[in-house]
């Protein structure tokens, strides 16, 4: 109850998983990477999608830089994943 309780007075979900694409992106607010730090210590799913974000990011710049050999920077991939998410309608 109290971990819920919690969970959402600090951060939902939905709002952890933005921050993390967007930290991504570009810098976020300390206050952000505060709420999402607590976020993630008690939220065991988005630090999953967190490792599982991480990994996509390093496969997709390094599949794209082999084959292409470019140069492929962290807005490239922010818009990629917004793509995804508009066709997606999260």
């Amino acid at each position: 109850m109290l971990r819920k309780l919690i969970h959402i007075l600090f951060l939902p979900c939905s709002k952890a998983t933005m921050l993390m694409e967007k930290r991504n992106a570009q810098t976020i607010s300390r206050k952000e990477d505060w709420r999402l730090s607590m976020h993630l210590k008690i939220c065991k799913w988005c630090r999953a999608y967190e490792e599982k974000l991480k990994i996509l990011d390093d496969i997709l710049k390094r599949t794209l830089s082999q084959k292409e050999n470019i140069e492929i920077n962290d807005s490239d991939i922010q818009g990629f994943k917004n793509k995804v998410l508009e066709n997606l309608d999260l």
